[in-house]
């Protein structure tokens, strides 16, 4: 038993990468997924973290840059991430935030690439928005583009996790849907944040429940 652990925590991590990363390169090559009003401008992408596979959508026009945690968890995904071609800065409100939304805030500002950030992240609670958020898109003078993402096809590996993640399987139709662009005032009041925040919320919550309402309307669409 002790062997094991050793093992373990010595190669753990490095095996669920390589497992992690090829079966993400393996699901890009047949990935499909149609997106619906997609941003044409620099932006800030607000995600559930059940729907970070999401990410790969939001790789059109410009590349995605999204933070992601300093955990042992955080670089199986980082590495997963960069294998399909999205950018990564690492760190969570617990690890390294500070520095990590000041390089994602400077990428933003000085390359051509949207940022992402999962809004309930990295522990929940699920679907309630943090203000972390507010504040980088302040700072990088971009909007808050809200997106989900959604099939009612059945081919996902379910995740018993706080956040009901669910990994889009081979053949899965996905659709992502975005929103409306929220613009954040250069300083905006404690209210006004909350008001931002209550907005990004019920955006996600709207858009998700449109798009199980009229995924197949969207699906069709050219």
């Amino acid at each position: 038993m002790k062997k094991f652990k050793k093992f373990k925590k010595k190669y753990g991590t490095e095996l669920m990468c390589f497992f992690v990363v090829n079966l993400f390169k393996l699901e890009k090559l047949f990935y499909k997924c149609k997106c619906i009003n997609y941003p044409k401008e620099k932006c800030m992408f607000a995600l559930w973290h059940a729907h970070q596979c999401g990410v790969f959508s939001c790789n059109l026009n410009r590349k995605t840059c999204i933070m992601v945690s300093s955990s042992q968890d955080g670089e199986i995904i980082s590495r997963a991430a960069n294998a399909v071609g999205v950018e990564t800065v690492r760190g969570s409100k617990t690890r390294g935030g500070t520095k990590a939304s000041l390089e994602l805030i400077k990428r933003i500002q000085n390359e051509d690439i949207n940022g992402a950030l999962t809004i309930d992240g990295p522990k929940g609670p699920n679907r309630i928005v943090k203000k972390g958020i507010i504040e980088v898109a302040k700072i990088a003078n971009v909007p808050i583009v809200p997106a989900v993402y959604w099939s009612p096809q059945k081919r996902f590996l379910k995740f018993k996790s706080w956040d009901e993640f669910r990994f889009p399987l081979i053949g899965t139709d996905l659709v992502m849907l975005f929103g409306n662009p929220i613009n954040i005032p250069k300083d905006p009041t404690e209210t006004e944040i909350e008001e931002i925040r209550l907005k990004i919320e019920n955006s996600l919550n709207d858009l998700y429940k449109d798009l199980k309402e009229n995924y197949y309307t969207y699906l069709k669409q050219k």
